[in-house]
């Protein structure tokens, strides 16, 4: 076999273009932690109007000009010779957070550019966990606790008079941020009331990460919120919320560019405030370019992978980028994550290194160009090498390693038309080397090179699916396999598993070959790594394949969630599941873990694995609730935690009830009552089971053989019973137990058997206290009388009234075993009278008598007289009223009204008496008089009255003569008091004339404008107020100006005042720049508001003026 291949040579451009407003962009860079670095950007000025203003930022929105400090100092310098800037970064003693992508930007006026670059710094950090989400340079935002003052600590105890000199000896330029940043950091040294430790300034994580977001309060109780861009969270998968002792933590999961935001935590009144900016992740090339060769004229695609859809890429060759010419000879195609350049008839020229770019990452490809010379291997012993030239008159040279090839008996050349063929028979090791064909007359030649080939091996020792054979790797760890391979030329090398060809798609996944090794690495191998892995070398003599068996064993999953079987004083019993998966290894035993259900704090129950399923958890406190949690432990580790259980609580069953007694019996039921357990526990009562059972016949082997059967289904929380559907003349005992989550307590049993039968009771009827007296009630209210008693067997119960058996029309009667009721709906005086209730049981009985009195209004008073009347006094006389309304009358109500008003007033109530005496009655005056009567009830409805028998107070002959006086004239002629005054107004503004003017009567106003009268124009508005007469005129024009007169007129006499009115023009309305229109605009409202400030005495005088 013969292996031919060509030699070309290629050429790199690696100018680079620049654009824009630098011309010097800064570079990317490397430093180590603690080291110094330094970017520089340069910007020519000669064609700027204007000095640029310079930008740097950190990440996508963090600007740096305000983070200048001990380890941040931004420079910038000008050569007058050259009109150049120079602006610099210096990061001095760099951290490991320094790390990240960083931009410039640069303006001036219209005119705008910016550059990326990004910083990488090596080295371990020293001040705390990279992954926390702070943000890069944090250590600047916060309040620095290192020894050594910083800039902030001077400037903070400095005089502002020296902030200037302090911010060019550290080279802070933006001073306007120093002073913003200096103004907050005093507004935080105020201490708060509800935070201990606040939120970070910012914090930065990249996309598709978890960060978590702690604050720690004063109050552990106190329940906070969580605000996004102003609008509350509320906990979902992604948002998470965590309390923990004082310490409040929002986790946000899978962060997406739209978690970038502004986030805040309110505690009441209070709140901090902090900025999550979200780094989107580089782009990678998953899958990487590879060599072509191809013919002369053939088509050429080059084909990569990125790490996201959607994503730029840039292709250059040797250098130079590639764009989509006019001729199509470059055609680009976009599809999901895969980039392919493709190139059409491909000729010499399009030989060279292909590269494509991401801001992640590249990637790079050969491409040769094949000319015509094609050596077809006929046979493993012979080698012919054919070129094809333009003119078959061209005659050429063969040469080997540069000598002239000399046709002898193995070796032979031949020129047919074009064709030009070298022959090599019976092939040797010595006939290798690099074959040119040189064409006579021309400066170009072509070569093929001849190399003997040898097949690929792969020397391993363990292969196949056997157990022996199978590798071994521990979750999480490195699976690296190691292939030594021969083969000459260089074999290729494809991993498969299954039918799937492996790649450097993922970042785990590494396949590397050397010279006599191929490498296949897997960093931090998983669960679905496991399986058969097939490698197949392969070059053009052939093939090799070999199987490698990997087993991935991991710790096994976590056990199923706990069962509590059954709790004690200070115990319990727990039970779980093995787990789904052991891990790929045996299970040794389990870990078990408790914790109160308010703490915070797991306590390991055991240290060596218990190999069982069941464990008894004990030394555990009475009354406060658990929780367990278990974990599976195999020969790799241990495994996650199972669900925690539902929580349950140590508790001891209760002390037996007290005080257990029958309260009643009959032939077929008992009733029982007991008090509750004297010992209840930390647990809630549950409530009680009551159990009978029959007393036994076994006197031989057992004096008594009780069964227990349950007299009531389930549990009772009530302290009594009533147990029915009994045998009479049954011997039972009777016991009740108190249940509660521990189960029963001992049991409280009587003393001896109770036997089913009723005993005779005599009736008694226990009459309430209230009904002892005469039950007093108003007609139409309800009676409802409850007359309780007792007795066995149930006693015969009979009502009767005033003697008579109780009719079932006049009252309702509802009899029960224990007590009566007589129902009256709506009662009547006819309801009044003694009902007797009658209990009897055979030839025993008792009574009980209730005496009912139902009231009504009174009736009206009777002949109501007037007995005798002098001087200012009047004597009445009345009867009582025939109806008292079933009750004693209580008093009179006396009311007088005088008989031009016959408005009632009232004299006497609760009066007892039958006559009375009215006192200070008027003299002449004419009055009526009317007597109320009361009972119990009220008044009655209707009076007793004397109004067709009005009473007179007749005076004594004394008659009074009123004096007469004669009426004031207080009419005064108008006058006015503050005469109008000549105006001068600027047009367009609304301009008033006032003046004041005094007569009695009002008098009538009117104006005028040059003797004509305006009263009834829209444009004027008219205001009189305690004698001020104000003449407003809306927006006055030129034609508004003129001469205006005031008169008033009434019965007395008539005055007028006049005044002249001038309407001019702003002087500034000339000017028509409109450039002048808001700056003047703005003086006006601001004389405007300066004269709504002075006091009333300048503003008057200032009108004046005008």
């Amino acid at each position: 076999m013969l292996w031919l291949y060509f030699l070309d040579g290629h050429s790199r451009d690696t100018r680079q273009d620049l654009t824009g407003l630098f011309t010097e962009k800064p570079q990317s860079g490397e430093v180590a932690v603690g080291g110094n670095i330094t970017f520089v950007a340069k910007v020519n000025a000669e064609s700027l109007l204007k000095k640029p203003s310079i930008k740097w930022f950190k990440g996508k929105w963090m600007d740096l000009a305000s983070k200048s400090g001990k380890h941040l100092q931004l420079k910038e310098s000008y050569d007058r010779n050259t009109k150049v800037y120079t602006f610099e970064m210096h990061l001095i003693a760099a951290k490991a957070n320094f790390a990240g992508a960083y931009r410039c930007e640069v303006t001036s006026k219209d005119k705008f550019d910016s550059c990326n670059f990004n910083l990488t710094v090596h080295g371990d950090s020293t001040d705390g966990n990279e992954d926390s989400g702070e943000l890069d340079f944090s250590t600047l935002l916060k309040k620095s606790t290192e020894p050594d003052l910083d800039v902030w600590d001077i400037l903070r105890h400095a005089p502002a008079s020296e902030y200037e000199k302090i911010a060019f000896q550290y080279g802070i330029t933006d001073l306007r941020g120093m002073l913003k940043r200096l103004k907050k950091m005093k507004k935080e040294e105020k201490k708060s009331e509800a935070f201990l430790k606040k939120l970070d300034p910012a914090y930065q994580v990249s996309k598709g990460h978890k960060i978590k977001l702690a604050v720690e309060v004063a109050n552990p109780d106190v329940e906070v919120k969580w605000l996004k861009n102003g609008q509350e969270l509320q906990p979902t998968g992604r948002y998470i919320f965590e309390s923990v002792g004082n310490m409040r933590y929002l986790t946000i999961n899978h962060c997406s560019l739209a978690d970038d935001a502004a986030y805040c935590c309110v505690v009441g009144e209070e709140k901090c405030t902090t900025e999550l900016f979200v780094k989107e992740p580089p782009i990678l090339i998953v899958k990487n370019l590879e060599d072509q060769m191809v013919m002369k004229g053939e088509r050429v695609e080059l084909e990569c992978e990125v790490s996201e859809e959607g994503a730029n890429v840039k292709w250059e060759k040797d250098g130079v980028e590639l764009t989509r010419d006019e001729s199509f000879k470059y055609r680009f195609k976009k599809d999901g994550c895969k980039h392919v350049l493709m190139i059409n008839e491909a000729t010499k020229e399009d030989c060279g290194h292909y590269k494509v770019k991401t801001n992640g990452g590249e990637s790079m490809a050969e491409v040769m160009v094949q000319g015509e010379l094609a050596p077809p291997l006929n046979s493993e012993d012979q080698a012919v090498f054919k070129c094809e030239v333009s003119d078959e008159n061209v005659r050429g040279t063969w040469y080997k390693n540069g000598v002239e090839v000399k046709p002898d008996a193995r070796i032979n050349t031949t020129h047919i038309g074009r064709i030009h063929k070298l022959t090599i028979d019976d092939v040797k090791p010595e006939d290798e080397g690099d074959y040119t064909f040189v064409p006579d007359g021309y400066a170009f030649n072509l070569s093929a090179k001849l190399n003997f080939l040898d097949p690929p091996k792969i020397h391993l020792d363990c292969m196949g699916r056997t157990s022996e054979s199978t590798i071994v790797v521990v979750a999480g760890n490195k699976l690296r396999l190691d292939v030594p391979i021969t083969g000459d030329p260089a074999p290729t090398v494809i991993w498969t598993k299954g039918e799937k060809v492996i790649t450097e798609g993922d970042d785990r996944v590494h396949v590397e070959t050397t010279k006599g090794h191929c490498v296949f690495t897997i960093e931090g191998a998983e669960k679905q790594d496991e399986g058969v892995y097939s490698v197949v070398v392969r070059n053009p003599a052939g093939e090799d394949t070999a199987d490698i068996n990997v087993k991935v064993v991991d710790v096994p999953d976590p056990p199923q969630i706990p069962r509590i079987l059954s709790v004690g004083e200070d115990s319990c019993v727990v039970e779980w599941d093995p787990p789904l998966f052991d891990g790929g290894q045996p299970i040794i035993g389990y870990v078990l873990e408790r914790k109160k259900k308010k703490s915070y704090r797991w306590m390991r129950l055991n240290f060596d694995p218990y190999p069982e399923t069941t464990y008894e958890a004990k030394r555990m406190i009475e009354g406060v609730p658990y929780e367990m949690r278990v974990y599976a432990v195999n020969s790799i580790g241990m495994s996650r935690h199972s669900p925690a259980s539902q929580p349950f609580v140590p508790v001891a069953p209760t002390s037996e009830p007290t005080g257990l007694c029958v309260d009643d019996i009959s032939d077929t039921s008992i009733s029982l009552k007991w008090r509750p357990p004297e010992r209840i526990g930390s647990a809630e009562l549950e409530g009680y089971g009551v159990e009978y059972c029959k007393e036994g016949s076994n006197w031989i082997c057992q004096p008594l053989s009780y069964f227990w059967i349950p007299a009531i289904q389930g549990l009772t929380e009530r302290t009594s019973v009533i147990i029915r559907d009994l045998t009479t003349g049954d011997k039972l005992q009777f016991r009740v137990r108190a249940y509660n989550m521990a189960g029963p307590s001992p049991p409280a049993t009587l003393a001896q058997h109770i036997t089913i039968r009723e005993i005779m009771q005599r009736p008694k009827i226990w009459l309430p206290r209230n009904l002892r007296q005469t039950l007093i009630k108003k007609v139409g209210d309800t009676v409802n009388i409850v007359i309780p008693f007792q007795g066995k067997p149930r006693p015969k119960v009979t009502w009767s009234k005033d003697g008579e058996p109780l009719n079932s029309a006049f009252a309702s009667v509802r009899n029960s075993e224990t007590d009566s009721i007589l129902f009256i709906r709506k009662t009547e005086r006819k309801h009044s009278g003694k009902y007797v209730l009658q209990v009897q049981i055979e030839n025993v009985e008792d009574t009980a008598t209730v005496t009912l009195q139902i009231v009504d209004l009174p009736g009206s008073p009777e002949a109501l007289k007037i007995v005798d009347v002098w001087g200012f006094n009047v004597a009445l006389e009345w009867k009582p009223p025939k109806d008292n309304g079933n009750c004693e009358i209580t008093g009179y109500t006396i009311q007088k009204a005088d008989k031009k008003t016959m408005e009632w007033y009232t004299i006497y109530e609760q009066y007892r008496r039958t006559h009375c005496v009215i006192s200070d009655l008027i003299m002449g005056n004419e009055y009526v008089f009317r007597v109320f009567a009361i009972n119990l009830v009220g008044l009655s409805p209707e009076p007793c009255s004397n109004t067709f028998e009005p009473c007179v107070c007749v005076s004594s002959g004394i008659v009074y003569k009123p004096p007469t006086y004669k009426d004031p004239d207080f009419s005064e002629a108008p006058k006015f008091t503050h005469p109008l005054v000549n105006r001068s107004v600027v047009a367009g503004y609304n301009a008033t004339l006032s003046c004041s003017v005094r007569g009695i009567p009002k008098p009538k106003v009117t104006w005028y404008k040059n003797k004509m009268d305006i009263s009834n124009e829209a444009k004027y508005r008219m205001l009189s107020q305690q004698g001020v007469l104000t003449l407003e005129i809306r927006k006055p024009c030129l034609f508004d100006g003129g001469v205006y007169t005031c008169k008033a007129v009434n019965d007395s006499g008539e005055d007028s005042v006049e005044c002249k009115l001038e309407v001019r023009l702003m002087t500034f309305l000339i000017l028509t720049l409109k450039a002048l229109q808001a700056p003047l605009a703005a003086v006006y409202r601001k004389k405007k508001k300066n004269q709504s400030t002075l006091p009333a005495q300048h503003q008057s005088a200032n009108k004046q003026s005008q």
